[in-house]
């Protein structure tokens, strides 16, 4: 029993526009945390959910986590379908809310919520058949253990790190990396595992590799998280905004990976991110040819040709996602 979770935001609803105002000011594309990119809609949702009909019919549910908004063209009463308020998981001391990695830290908390369950941003897109085997092998998620450099430049790195120090304070590298060596040296990593090697030597453990893709995760990972780590991640959920003090969802997956409760699988093999501001004719190809499971069409607001990109993307989805799904009214 896997459930999909996947959060949703439409930036021109005037509500989400009032409460935005009231707390930010606008838009601001020259920082991260208040992109345009951060918050738009492009268009593209529908074919999310065509792809989970057409190449995950086995989801046992999707939950669609927005501050209450949803597209006019979704069946709200389809019943596989469970509209997700951010009122209904997250304390309503920290709402509203506009950072989404508070939004994913509190996702155990999601009502009716399956223990395996993979979470999705609105930009990861199912394009080939995807069996359940690929995100849940007995019981476990699959996933790649693999270290990466973080220079620690710019706002995502430096929350990187903050999930490193609590990982830090409850694990040993050593004795992991001795108790499941051969997850963490999985011969599919391939050349992923050079920075492992590197690193290994040394005490203690450094930023994960995050696939930038849909993720499989544990729901008891999320409360043993909680159970350790309280005071930080509630302090944390003070930020509506995203803040370099921030901790994200890679805690909770690098956490899973350390208490061994995922099986060694190289992701990068079937997913592929597009920053679209530097590869949208290879994200349009991609699309089309359905070179791989799973893709992220990864947003940013320095697009120039933003509406002629978007449209070949839309284009190239509906080449190969035509038809509508149940969820369309």
């Amino acid at each position: 029993m896997i459930d999909f979770v996947i959060t949703w935001v439409d930036m021109e609803d005037p509500n989400w526009k009032a409460d935005f105002t009231m707390y930010s000011g606008k838009i601001d594309n020259a920082t991260d945390a208040m992109s345009e990119a951060r918050f738009r809609d492009y268009g593209l949702l529908k074919y999310w959910f065509r792809g989970v009909e057409k190449f995950a019919p086995w989801v046992r549910k999707i939950h669609f986590v927005t501050c209450g908004q949803k597209p006019e063209w979704l069946k709200e009463d389809h019943p596989k379908l469970h509209l997700v308020n951010h009122t209904d998981y997250i304390p309503n001391q920290f709402l509203p809310v506009f950072n989404s990695s508070v939004i994913e830290i509190y996702l155990h908390r999601i009502p009716d919520l399956a223990e395996q369950f993979v979470y999705f941003n609105d930009d990861n897109f199912i394009i080939n058949q995807l069996p359940k085997e690929r995100f849940f092998k007995n019981g476990l998620p699959n996933d790649i253990a693999a270290f990466t450099f973080n220079s620690g430049m710019g706002l995502w790195y430096k929350c990187l790190k903050n999930n490193i120090r609590i990982i830090n304070s409850r694990f040993n590298k050593k004795e992991i990396l001795k108790r499941d060596y051969d997850k963490w040296f999985h011969p599919s990593y391939g050349s992923k595992l050079r920075y492992t090697r590197l690193m290994q030597p040394f005490r203690k453990f450094v930023t994960l590799r995050t696939p930038h893709n849909a993720h499989p995760y544990l729901k008891s990972t999320f409360e043993e998280v909680w159970d350790y780590a309280e005071p930080e991640l509630t302090k944390m959920s003070e930020n509506r905004f995203r803040n370099p003090e921030d901790y994200t969802q890679e805690l909770f997956r690098t956490w899973q990976i350390c208490r061994s409760n995922f099986n060694p699988y190289n992701t990068y093999q079937d997913t592929k991110m597009f920053p679209l501001i530097i590869k949208p004719k290879q994200a349009v190809e991609a699309i089309r040819n359905q070179s791989y499971k799973l893709v992220c069409i990864n947003d940013n607001a320095h697009i120039s040709n933003y509406e002629q990109v978007m449209s070949e993307i839309e284009c190239a989805f509906e080449s190969i996602l035509p038809d509508k799904s149940s969820f369309e009214r």
